[in-house]
C-alpha cells in the first residue's frame, strides 16, 4: 500500500511542475533558471554591480561573471562604468530585456490568478495565509541550517 502524499510531497511536485513550465517557456532561448534569476533581481533591484548581484543571489563572483557574460552576449544586459566608483561596473537590463521582464510579470500575474481560482473563493484567504506561513517556516529552517544550527525547531503535529 502506498502512503498518502505528505505536504512536502505536494510542495515538491509543485516545485517540479514550475521548473518544467519554466524550461518549456524558455526552450529554444539562451535563458536558464539561473540567468532568469539574474534578470528578476535586476528588475527588482535596478542596475547593480556584479558583486552586489552575487551577494543577493548567493553565488560566487566567478559564477555571476559567467551568468552576466552569457546574458550580455545574448543581449539581455549591458555593462557600463559605475558613476561613482571607477573600479566597478554596473549591470543593467537592455530595453528588450526590460520588455521581456514586463511580459514575464504579466504572465506571472495571469498564472497566479489562474492558480488561485482553483481554490474556492471562501478558502482563498486561508490558503494564502497558509502559503505565507509555510514559506516563512521554510525560510527560518533554511536560515537556521545556514547558521550551523542542527536542532530543529519544535514542530506541532498536523492533525
Amino acid at each position: 500500500m502506498t502512503p498518502d502524499p505528505t505536504v512536502l510531497d505536494r510542495l515538491l511536485e509543485i516545485s517540479e511542475l514550475f521548473q518544467r513550465d519554466l524550461a518549456r517557456e524558455f526552450s529554444g532561448t539562451s535563458l536558464t533558471t539561473a540567468r532568469t534569476r539574474v534578470l528578476w533581481d535586476l528588475v527588482h533591484a535596478g542596475p547593480s554591480t556584479q558583486q552586489a548581484l552575487a551577494t543577493r543571489l548567493e553565488v560566487s563572483a566567478r559564477n555571476i561573471t559567467g551568468l552576466v557574460d552569457a546574458l550580455e552576449q545574448a543581449g539581455y544586459v549591458e555593462r557600463s562604468p559605475h558613476p561613482t566608483d571607477r573600479r566597478a561596473t554596473l549591470v543593467t537590463l537592455t530595453p528588450p530585456a526590460e520588455e521581456l521582464m514586463r511580459e514575464m510579470q504579466r504572465d506571472h500575474q495571469e498564472l497566479s490568478a489562474t492558480l488561485l481560482h482553483a481554490v474556492p473563493a471562501a478558502d482563498r484567504d486561508a490558503f494564502l495565509r497558509g502559503i505565507d506561513a509555510v514559506a516563512e517556516r521554510l525560510r527560518g529552517l533554511v536560515a537556521a541550517s545556514g547558521a550551523g544550527r542542527t536542532a530543529a525547531p519544535s514542530i506541532e503535529p498536523v492533525p
